[in-house]
C-alpha cells in the first residue's frame, strides 16, 4: 500500500525525523492559506500523486511570494502529471503539499528495503541524493553503502553514524544524521513498511539534517495490524479494477497486454505470464485467485477481465492441489454463462479430480479450448488472441 509524501512526513515527524513545515491542500485558496500560516519568504508547491519524478514533470515548483503560490497551485491542481512512473496516461493531481523552502547545501539519499536473500532490512545510503537510486546503482554502485540490520539490535548508533560519515555528512552533524536514520528504521519496522525512501536527505546551509521528501510503502498483508494506516489509503490513486478485485479476495494487477490470466497461486501466475510472452503474446493482467476460489470469485474475475477493451482471449491455468478441478470447472461454467463470455477461453486443468473437471467442461455447452500442458495452453491462447 502506498501513501502520499505529506502522509509519509507526518509518520516521520512522529518518530522525530526533521521535515520542513508543510500542509496538505485540496484547493488554491487552501494552498495560499497554508503558505501564510507557515510563514517565511519561500515555499514549495508539490503535486501529491503516487509516483516519482514529479519535479521533472512540472509538479514541483518554488514560490517567492504568495501570488506565486497561488499561480503554481492553480497550474498544478487538476493537471495530468506524466512521469516515468505514471506511464504516458499520467495521473490527475487532486492534492498539493505546500511547505517551507529549505536552504539546501547538500543532497543525499537514504532508503530501506527488505532484502529477501538475507531476510533482513537493508539500509542504503548514498552521497548522490536527488538522483534515482537505480541510476546510481547502475552507473556508480560504489557510491551506495549498505547495512544489513540485525533484527535483534535494530540499526545501531555505530552503524548509523558510519553510514552518515561514508556519504559525506559533516563531522558535526553525523550524530544527528545517525539519529535520523535510526528513527527512519524504527518507523519502517513498527509500521510494517516494505519501502522507506528519503530522496533527497538534505544538509542545510544553517547546519541541519532534514528529510526533504518521503516515500513509504507498506506490506498489505500486515495492514490488519494497522487500521490507522488503512485510513491513509487514497483510492483515487489506485486502479479501479484492482480495488474491485480486492473486495472479492482476488490478487489482481492490470497490465497492458491482450490475454487475460486466471490462475491459482502467485508462482504459477508468474510462470503463466512468462510462457505467454515466450509464445509471442502479452498478458493483460496478473490474477491469482488463491487456493480455494469460489464460483463468485471466478465470476467476478471474468467480469473484471472483460472490462478491458484490449482483451482478446482468456487463459485459465489451474493446478488442483487444495482446490479440486471439478469444483473449478463448475465455477468456470457458471461464471462463463453469467457474464456471456465474448472472447476465446483456453483452459488448462491439472491435479485433483482433473478428469471430472474436464468432463464438466465438455458437457457444459460453453466454448472452451482445452489444453494439457502450459506450453500447449500458451500456444493456443496466443493463436486465439491473434484470431487464428
Amino acid at each position: 500500500m502506498k501513501i502520499h509524501e505529506y502522509q509519509g512526513k507526518e509518520i516521520l515527524r512522529e518518530y522525530g525525523v526533521a521535515v520542513p513545515a508543510g500542509k496538505a491542500c485540496f484547493s488554491v485558496d487552501e494552498a495560499v492559506a497554508a503558505a501564510e500560516s507557515i510563514g517565511g519568504a519561500k515555499w514549495v508547491v508539490k503535486a501529491q500523486i503516487h509516483a516519482g519524478g514529479r519535479g521533472k514533470g512540472g509538479g514541483v515548483k518554488l514560490a517567492d511570494s504568495l501570488d506565486e503560490v497561488r499561480s503554481h497551485a492553480r497550474d498544478i491542481l487538476g493537471m495530468t502529471l506524466v512521469t516515468h512512473q505514471t506511464g504516458p496516461e499520467g495521473k490527475e493531481v487532486k492534492r498539493l503539499l505546500v511547505e517551507a523552502g529549505a536552504p539546501i547545501k547538500d543532497e543525499l539519499y537514504v532508503g530501506l528495503v527488505v532484502d529477501r536473500a538475507t531476510q533482513r532490512v537493508t539500509v542504503m545510503a548514498s552521497s548522490e541524493g536527488g538522483t534515482e537510486i537505480e541510476t546510481v546503482a547502475a552507473e556508480t554502485p560504489e557510491l551506495i553503502h549498505k547495512v544489513m540490520v540485525d533484527p535483534k539490535t535494530g540499526l545501531t548508533e555505530t552503524e548509523a553514524v558510519s553510514l552518515a560519515t561514508k556519504i559525506g555528512i559533516p563531522d558535526n552533524l553525523t550524530a544527528e544524521a545517525g539519529r535520523l536514520m535510526q528513527a527512519l528504521y524504527q518507523a519502517f519496522w513498527d509500521k510494517d513498511a516494505s519501502l522507506a525512501e528519503i530522496n533527497p536527505l538534505i544538509v542545510t546551509s544553517d547546519a541541519r539534517v532534514m528529510a526533504l521528501d518521503a516515500k513509504i510503502n507498506f506490506d498489505e498483508s500486515a495492514m490488519y495490524r494497522h487500521p490507522e494506516l488503512q485510513e491513509l489509503r487514497d483510492l483515487d490513486e489506485e486502479d479501479i479494477d484492482e480495488i474491485e478485485a480486492s473486495k472479492f479476495g482476488l490478487n489482481y494487477i492490470s497490465l497492458d497486454g491482450t490475454i487475460g490470466c486466471l490462475v491459482n497461486g502467485a508462482g504459477l501466475a508468474m510462470a503463466t505470464m512468462d510462457i505467454i510472452k515466450l509464445y509471442g503474446a502479452s498478458p493483460a493482467n496478473f490474477l491469482d485467485v488463491g487456493g480455494g476460489a469460489t464460483t463468485e470469485q471466478v465470476t467476478e474475475a471474468f467480469k473484471i477481465m472483460l472490462k478491458n477493451a484490449n482483451l482478446k482471449a482468456i487463459l485459465v491455468n489451474i493446478f488442483g492441489g487444495i482446490m479440486r478441478c471439478d469444483v473449478v470447472a463448475e465455477g468456470l461454467v457458471n461464471a462463463a454463462r453469467e457474464v456471456d463470455l465474448s472472447v476465446p477461453l483456453v483452459v488448462r486443468l491439472e491435479g485433483t479430480n482433473v478428469d471430472q473437471g474436464r468432463q464438466i467442461l465438455a458437457a457444459s455447452g460453453i466454448s472452451v479450448i482445452n489444453a494439457t500442458t502450459m506450453a500447449d495452453a500458451a500456444e493456443k491462447v496466443a493463436a486465439a488472441a491473434a484470431g487464428a
